[in-house]
């Protein structure tokens, strides 16, 4: 993959200090309490002041990849109220094809991060700082030092990292592929050795589910499932937040992103416990159909892209109050092209916390996240509801949703939804791609 990726620390419950001279409070520049919004890249021509305004306007909170030394542009991020994830303070990595696996420290040793750390001055726009994109296992020993250090030199400064998706090459790979990328054997095991290794409570991945070859979007959303299943289980082993690189770009060759596309990718990882969301690309970074074109107008994207983020910020707030304990798949038909390959919860009606009986009017495919309240001394159980139904956008449709539960509300993409009764259960209606939060106080009799 030929992305230059990374992504922002993603702890709601972590405490971040000010550092340096700045006056500003960091919890006031990140408030990890919200379903946070990026994107990528921002070209040079793309940094009025009106340009920073529509970021902004669009609902974007970041974006990731402003040089720290750009003053300019990060105090119009402070007027406009828009965060940067900076690079430049310290060396920066890309794993690239895997060839520089296990190198990170000979490249980049301890003094070059010592002398970025000496010399980094803050401003109230920075929310974090770039440390890497998507190295090999091998390196994660050597981040995790890394990550010490800096936290000393600077202190509770958010540092950033993301790791490959799962289609990134492993040991087995044959033929051409025969570079390792991944450093393990398995995609599980390079998950698996960043938590133990790398002490950021986070874990943050990009993965891209539609290619430029229709045919083979069945393999990618299966990939996309499996994907979604590892890391949301292991930042529920380990207590990290889940952080999801979508795109809102097209691949070379490919017509631009639809706007239900892009609304599944985003509610697909609020049903596995996502708190942020960074979209693939605000500026040219990798392909083509990004929300801005190489002279910095707006492309159709812009509008697609403002109306899906408005939608999750209506939500969001009561989203929030929650977290995701587990995913069940319900609906999904025993085989399918479209079903993971790991191990998942397949149901036809889902019964579970204080919903029974919960499945689509139309037997469609629903990911349903089922969540727990963040205070411990909540009552109330939830379940967030994606519609699977048509992740290609090539047959959208609306139905409804039963189940049983008493003292329910529903919240979707226009606030609160009504909720019906219909034969003995509830109903609401969702859209193909659509999410829907059903929020219950108590459980179904």
């Amino acid at each position: 993959m030929n992305t230059q990726m990374e992504t922002i620390l993603a702890c709601v419950c972590l405490a971040v200090a000010t550092a340096g001279a700045a006056t500003t409070p960091r919890t006031v520049r990140m408030d990890r309490s919200k379903l946070l919004i990026g994107a990528y890249c921002l070209q040079a021509n793309a940094k009025t002041d009106a340009h920073v305004a529509a970021i902004r306007d669009c609902g974007v909170d970041f974006i990731i990849g402003i040089p720290a030394g750009d003053r300019a542009t990060l105090d119009l991020f402070a007027k406009h109220g828009v965060g940067a994830i900076v690079n430049g303070v310290v060396p920066g990595w890309w794993g690239g094809d895997g060839e520089r696996g296990g190198k990170l420290r000979e490249v980049n040793p301890p003094e070059k991060y010592a002398a970025g750390a000496a010399a980094f001055k803050d401003h109230p726009a920075i929310w974090a700082i770039d440390i890497g994109d998507e190295p090999s296992a091998l390196d994660f020993p050597y981040y995790g030092e890394v990550v010490r250090q800096l936290n000393q030199a600077i202190p509770d400064m958010p540092l950033y990292l993301n790791l490959y998706p799962n289609y990134a090459s492993v040991a087995q790979n044959t033929g051409k592929q025969t570079v390792n990328q991944l450093g393990t054997k398995t995609y599980a095991e390079h998950v698996d050795v960043y938590c133990r290794e790398v002490p950021l409570d986070y874990l943050s991945y990009d993965f891209y589910p539609y290619m430029k070859v229709q045919a083979s979007t069945d393999r990618f959303l299966s990939k996309m499932y499996d994907n979604f299943l590892v890391v949301a289980d292991a930042c529920r082993k380990t207590k990290r937040s889940f952080w999801y690189i979508p795109q809102v770009n097209s691949r070379d060759g490919m017509s631009p992103t639809s706007e239900n596309r892009l609304r599944f990718q985003a509610n697909a990882a609020l049903s596995f416990g996502a708190e942020a969301i960074t979209w693939a690309c605000w500026c040219k970074g990798w392909w083509t159909n990004n929300v801005l074109d190489a002279a910095g107008h707006q492309t159709e994207q812009y509008a697609k892209l403002r109306r899906v983020n408005a939608e999750l910020k209506r939500f969001s707030p009561e989203y929030m109050k929650f977290r995701n304990v587990a995913t069940h798949f319900v609906g999904f038909p025993e085989t399918s092209p479209q079903n993971p390959k790991e191990n998942f919860h397949r149901v036809g009606a889902l019964n579970a916390a204080a919903f029974k009986n919960l499945h689509a009017s139309n037997g469609a495919r629903l990911l349903v996240g089922e969540m727990m309240p963040r205070d411990p001394t909540g009552k109330a159980h939830a379940v967030f509801i994606t519609a699977a139904d048509d992740p290609a956008d090539e047959h959208p449709a609306t139905f409804d949703i039963l189940f049983q539960a008493k003292n329910v509300k529903s919240f979707g993409a226009n606030g609160e939804v009504p909720v019906r009764k219909q034969d003995g259960s509830f109903a609401v209606t969702i859209s193909s791609c659509g999410g829907i939060l059903l929020v219950a106080t108590s459980p179904a009799e």
